[in-house]
């Protein structure tokens, strides 16, 4: 007999058919159009730098779109792939199966006008002790604008998994400390899981999900889902707008959403008052929870303006968790709104309780075409299991994942959505998704 979460994983790969099969969720117009009409540039080898490689057509100049002949491991070696060229497609949804995945690094934008899709980043400590320095993101911009970032998986991460950085004060306005950091950012459909916690950080503990500088708007996190990181799901920093619609929250361990202006940080500057809207996001408490843990908590000095409908807030029992709480006792002050602070007009917002049942099912690089780091996390997400990690050895380190091969031929998709003409995408398997050891091959009668 299939286990109730074998069931519930065929029923989510019957959805995501019926997901790709429609047409595109209703959402606002794209904040950019990448390398939309540009050349074509091919990835050829898996290396991490030279000719064919992915470094290579991201140093290129003018408008670009980064299609993939070779699927695999990019092994970053301990370095940062960096995007400095503007107007680029990056369509990781042309590589043969299995996809492509960079181990030991991850990537920062540091420019304009980027579109990143299917890729998927496992940082991990990569042999570093603890606490000895190393320290990057998965998945960051610095100081960028107009970025699209959609159905990737970012995993491992020694400093955020996904986040928009960038300078704090840049020129004398609030206006020009809003041009001069990140602006106009979405996070769409991606995976942010399992931050390391006490690893090589400088710091020490440092499992977080995503930071949302000071002062950057724009910012939207639609239909992404955050696992087992200690805090950052996300943190909002003094100043930021953020909007976050139709996330999954599983198993924060110290905090979930929480905002803080930071007046060590702000060193005599004029507080700016953020703002948070959000609608139909769904915390779950899992193992690593703590009791009590409310769904946004507000630490700092600096006002948050939040407007807030549909959330859900419940421990891993399924028993309601509080909506707001604090850490410090300071002056700064929640201000309720009565309305979105965000405009949410373009947005097919979905009641909360459908939030999980889709992300399970479309979130994350390739949810047609999984990899076996993904169907774990989200395996464990809905059995309500899974914990907080120091190390990418306490759950198989990195994978072994063989090279494959295929051509990109232009002429079978279309280059202005960069979605297969025949709806089918590289490797898009049928059914359950599952990781299958010899032992359940053979008592399910599966060949696979």
């Amino acid at each position: 007999m299939k286990s109730r979460i074998t069931t519930r994983l065929v029923a989510l790969a019957g959805a995501f058919g019926l997901l790709l099969a429609a047409p595109a969720q209703a959402a606002p117009p794209d904040p950019t159009e990448g390398g939309k009409g540009g050349r074509i540039i091919r990835v050829t080898t898996l290396a991490k730098d030279g000719p064919g490689s992915l470094a290579e057509a991201l140093a290129a100049k003018g408008p670009r779109i980064i299609v993939f002949e070779v699927g695999g491991a990019i092994d970053l070696d301990r370095s940062t792939l960096r995007i400095s060229e503007p107007y680029v497609t990056i369509a990781g949804q042309t590589a043969p199966s299995p996809g492509v995945t960079l181990l030991r690094g991850g990537i920062d934008v540091k420019t304009h006008d980027v579109k990143i899709s299917h890729l998927r980043v496992l940082t991990g400590a990569a042999g570093q002790a603890k606490r000895s320095g190393w320290e990057t993101d998965a998945f960051s911009t610095a100081g960028a604008a107009n970025v699209l970032v959609e159905n990737n998986t970012f995993m491992w991460a020694i400093d955020e998994n996904m986040s928009a950085s960038g300078p704090r004060f840049t020129g004398d306005t609030i206006e020009e400390w809003r041009k001069g950091t990140s602006h106009n950012v979405t996070f769409r459909l991606n995976l942010a899981a399992e931050g390391l916690a006490d690893s090589s950080h400088p710091k020490g503990e440092h499992s977080k999900g995503s930071l949302i500088h000071d002062n950057a708007t724009g910012i939207v996190f639609d239909r992404n889902i955050w696992a087992h990181n200690v805090e950052r799901s996300p943190l909002v920093k003094g100043g930021a707008q953020v909007a976050l619609v139709n996330n999954l929250i599983y198993n924060p361990q110290l905090r979930a959403v929480h905002y803080n202006l930071m007046d060590l940080e702000w060193a005599g500057q004029p507080h700016v008052t953020g703002e948070i809207t959000a609608v139909g996001n769904v915390m779950r408490g899992g193992n690593d929870t703590d009791e009590g843990l409310p769904f946004l908590m507000l630490g700092g000095v600096g006002d948050l303006a939040y407007y807030g409908r549909d959330n859900v807030a419940v421990d891993r029992h399924g028993n309601a968790l509080p909506e707001f709480g604090r850490y410090g006792h300071t002056r700064a002050r929640l201000i309720r709104a009565d309305a979105p602070l965000a405009d949410l007009s373009g947005f097919d917002v979905l009641p909360s309780q459908d939030v999980e049942t889709t992300l399970l099912a479309t979130a994350g690089a390739r949810p047609w075409d999984r990899g076996e780091e993904e169907i774990r996390v989200l395996f464990y997400i809905a059995e309500g299991r899974g914990e907080i990690i120091d190390s990418e050895d306490e759950v198989g380190g990195y994978p072994e994942i063989a090279e494959t091969r295929a051509p990109f031929r232009e002429a079978e998709w279309n280059l202005d959505t960069m979605t297969p003409l025949s709806g089918r995408y590289p490797g898009q398997k049928a059914g359950a998704q599952e990781h299958l050891s010899p032992r359940d091959r053979e008592m399910r009668g599966d060949a696979r």
